[in-house]
């Protein structure tokens, strides 16, 4: 097991495989202007690409908005990029929890809550991939509806935003706020 209990070596191997594939990690140029739009309304300049493959949503999002932005990368099945992230205001998770082993979907989104400091965006694809993995299973590794999604991603944050897409859905989120602490009686 590797990347703190999120990912399989098998399968990291697998997915740095795909990651070879120029065509393989596209979906977040189509996200890029709602991250940019989000980012100037919110003012964040600073993000975590959580799952980033070739850091495509990065330089997109350089073309679309003037300035100084700081973008950090993190993804399991790319060497450079899979050292444990630092939790940021704005974390993005693009076309990657369909991805994710059934038996780590609960690590990862663990891990994404103890990340996100202000808010995140998350798209979810709910049916198959065109692609297949080496070993012949579907890319996606978990076709489940909006429904079967919304309470695992609900009970972890503050839903802020719901938008279905033909192929799945995109979530807005921010952070849930911290639990009171229940004072003894005096």
């Amino acid at each position: 097991m590797s990347a703190m209990g999120q990912i399989s070596e098998d399968y990291r191997r697998m997915q740095e495989k795909l990651h070879e594939n120029p065509n393989y990690g596209v979906a977040s140029l189509q996200y890029a202007p709602i991250v940019a739009k989000i980012m100037q309304q919110t003012g964040i300049t600073e993000l975590l690409d959580y799952g980033a493959g070739k850091g495509r949503l990065g330089q997109s999002l350089r073309t679309i908005l003037p300035g100084n932005l700081t973008i950090h990368h993190y993804d399991p099945a790319v060497p450079e990029w899979s050292a444990r992230p630092q939790s940021c205001g704005f974390v993005c998770c693009i076309d990657v929890l369909e991805h994710i082993e059934p038996d780590y979907l609960d690590n990862v989104l663990d891990d994404l809550q103890s990340l996100v400091q202000r808010c995140g965006f998350f798209t979810v694809h709910i049916g198959p991939a065109i692609k297949t993995l080496p070993d012949g299973r579907n890319a996606h590794l978990i076709q489940q509806p909006a429904a079967w999604w919304l309470p695992r991603l609900m009970s972890r944050f503050e839903l802020v935003v719901f938008q279905r897409m033909p192929q799945g859905f995109w979530v807005l989120v921010e952070r849930k706020p911290a639990a009171p602490v229940a004072l003894a009686p005096v």
